[in-house]
C-alpha cells in the first residue's frame, strides 16, 4: 500500500468514527427530549381516562305531575353512541336542602362524574345511565327547609321522581326495564328522599342508597322509611337491597340509621350501613359516594348472573319439553 492510500483510508476511518459518534448524540437526545416534553407520545391511563371523560346535560321535560316544566341532569355511559342495540342501567342520584340537579356534577360539589370514571376504569360499576332529578316542590328551593320528597299538598314530588320521571328517562334512553337494574340514592334530606321514594316506587327501584340521611319524617308514616317498610309486600321484601352510611360526627344520623338498620336486619332484608370518619359535607360525600356506587356495581352484577340463570333455565326446561 502506497502513502496515498494509506492516507486515503485514515481519512475514511477517521469520518466513520465521527460519522457514529454523532448517530449516537443524535439518537440520545431525542429519546430524552421526548421523555421530557412529550410524556404523552406513549399511551397512559390518564391520557385513555381523558378520551372518554364523562360529561352531563341539564335536560328539560313537561310535567304533568307537578304541573309545570321540570329539569334534570343526565350523563351517558363511554360508548353509548357506539352502541344503539345496547341497553343500560340507571341510577338517580338526589340533591339535599337547597339543592338543584347540578350538585351532584359541579365542581365544588359532588365531583359525581370523577368517582363514576374510576368506578368504571376499575370495573366496579358496569357503565350506567345517571341522572340526577329536580327534587324541589312547587315552592322552590330554600336553604330555611329541606325538599320534600313526598306527595303532598306543594307538589307531587315522589310520584314525580320515582315514576313520571322513570317513564320519561325510558322513552329516551335505552334502559334496562327490569328494576333489579335501577338504583336511585342521594345525601342528607336526599338519602331519606331516595328511600322514600324507592319504597313508593318498588315497580322501578330495587336498589336503595343514602348518605348521612335520616327515615323518619314529620310528615308521618307513609314517608317515614323505618315506618312504611314494614307495609310492602313480602315479594318486594326480598328484592330490595339498600345501602347505608354516616360519618361518624354526625350523631342523630348514625342513630338514625342503626334504628332504620335494626328493622331491616328484622325484616330480613338486605343491607349495609357503614360508618366513616367525617360529617355532613360536600368532601364527606365526595369521598363516599364510590362505597355507594361500588354497592351497586356489586347489586347490578348480581341480578346480571341471576337473570342468566333465569334464562338459562327457562331454555333447559323448553329444551326438555321439546324431547
Amino acid at each position: 500500500m502506497n502513502y496515498k492510500q494509506s492516507k486515503i483510508l485514515l481519512l475514511v476511518s477517521v469520518l466513520t468514527l465521527v460519522g457514529c459518534n454523532s448517530c449516537q448524540s443524535v439518537t440520545a437526545i431525542p429519546q430524552q427530549q421526548d421523555l421530557q416534553t412529550t410524556p404523552s407520545s406513549v399511551p397512559t391511563q390518564p391520557n385513555t381516562s381523558e378520551a372518554t371523560s364523562l360529561t352531563y346535560k341539564i335536560e328539560t321535560y313537561n310535567s304533568r305531575v307537578m304541573g309545570a316544566s321540570r329539569t334534570y341532569g343526565v350523563s351517558l355511559p363511554p360508548g353509548y353512541q357506539q352502541n344503539p342495540k345496547k341497553s343500560y342501567p340507571v341510577i338517580f342520584l338526589l340533591h339535599g336542602g337547597h339543592g338543584y340537579p347540578t350538585d351532584w356534577f359541579i365542581q365544588n360539589k359532588g365531583q359525581a362524574l370523577k368517582t363514576v370514571q374510576q368506578l368504571y376504569t376499575t370495573g366496579k360499576l358496569p357503565p350506567s345511565i345517571i341522572i340526577t332529578p329536580d327534587g324541589n316542590d312547587k315552592r322552590g328551593s330554600s336553604r330555611f327547609r329541606d325538599p320534600a320528597y313526598i306527595d303532598g299538598p306543594n307538589g307531587k314530588v315522589s310520584t314525580a321522581v320515582g315514576d313520571e320521571l322513570v317513564k320519561v328517562v325510558q322513552s329516551r334512553y335505552r334502559t334496562l326495564t327490569n328494576p333489579d337494574f335501577w338504583a336511585i340514592g342521594g345525601l342528607s334530606s336526599g338519602g331519606w328522599g331516595a328511600i322514600n321514594v324507592g319504597l313508593h316506587n318498588l315497580d322501578h327501584f330495587s336498589i336503595l342508597f343514602s348518605h348521612s340521611g335520616y327515615f323518619e319524617d314529620k310528615s308521618g308514616p307513609i314517608n317515614s322509611p323505618i315506618s312504611y317498610i314494614k307495609t310492602i309486600p313480602l315479594q318486594a321484601k326480598k328484592r330490595l337491597r339498600i345501602y347505608l352510611d354516616s360519618g361518624k360526627s354526625d350523631i342523630e344520623e348514625i342513630d338514625e340509621a342503626e334504628r332504620f338498620t335494626k328493622v331491616l336486619n328484622e325484616l330480613k332484608i338486605s343491607n349495609s350501613f357503614r360508618q366513616f370518619p367525617g360529617s355532613h359535607t360536600w368532601q364527606y360525600w365526595r369521598e363516599h359516594l364510590a362505597d355507594s356506587l361500588t354497592f351497586v356495581g356489586k347489586q347490578f352484577r348480581y341480578s346480571e348472573i341471576a337473570h342468566q340463570d333465569e334464562n338459562l333455565g327457562f331454555n333447559r326446561s323448553k329444551n326438555t319439553r321439546n324431547y
